[in-house]
């Protein structure tokens, strides 16, 4: 099979990994909130937020710690920023690595765009060091890796999948890009990119169509 793609193009959190979204509704039961509460404060200031700023590395984990408090409290239940990066903790996914690593093989460029932190050491144990060691790896095979917090602009901003064209040398039409959230892939499709979403607990259909637009066999 012939493809028109040259590269894919993959989000990391929710992707590579379980999704944070899914401990924000671990969290959320427990406490006895409304569904969705952590991400609709995120989502009601979702360019200039303290999680907006934080991603793009304005501020530090102090200001975040305060800033994100007043924001949850606004809304109805504190939460304290320390506490909320906690439910960041998430778990590889090898299915997805190995994906990953079968389009590297098979000579496609491989771009990483991910929103993130500003980076925090490992925790010392023996799991933390190992986790620390793998995505290590994982991002020292893709081409280019985009980092939020070290770009200053972060998804859906569109200068940040421009950033990842230009660093690859190639056109949107020829990138495939995935990603967890919808948000992050209107500004992608809307460049011309071809977009799949990676569905919350199972990446199994997005390694499918990935599988499908490449030409590749991936399971």
């Amino acid at each position: 099979m012939t493809t028109p793609f040259k590269a894919v193009i993959f989000d990391f959190g929710g992707v590579f990994t379980t999704s944070p979204v899914e401990n924000f509704a671990i969290y959320e039961k427990r406490h006895g909130l409304p569904g969705r509460f952590i991400g609709g404060v995120i989502k009601a200031r979702l360019h200039d937020g303290a999680f907006a700023r934080f991603e793009r590395g304005e501020i530090d984990a102090e200001i975040f710690d305060a800033l994100f408090v007043e924001e949850t409290r606004a809304a109805g239940h504190a939460i304290r920023g320390s506490e909320f990066r906690r439910l960041l903790d998430v778990a590889l996914k090898p299915e997805m690595i190995a994906a990953f690593g079968a389009v590297k093989r098979a000579g496609f460029k491989t771009g990483c765009i991910t929103n993130n932190f500003p980076s925090v050491e490992p925790d010392g144990s023996p799991q933390g060091m190992a986790k620390a060691a793998a995505l290590k790896s994982i991002f020292a095979d893709f081409d280019h890796v985009i980092e939020s917090s070290k770009a200053g602009v972060r998804k859906p901003e569109p200068r940040i999948y421009e950033m990842m064209l230009e660093a690859l040398a190639l056109p949107a039409r020829a990138c495939i890009f995935l990603d967890d959230l919808g948000v992050n892939l209107k500004p992608a499709r809307a460049m011309g990119m071809t977009t799949i979403r990676v569905p919350f607990g199972d990446v199994a259909p997005a390694i499918e169509e990935l599988a499908g637009l490449t030409g590749l066999s991936l399971r």
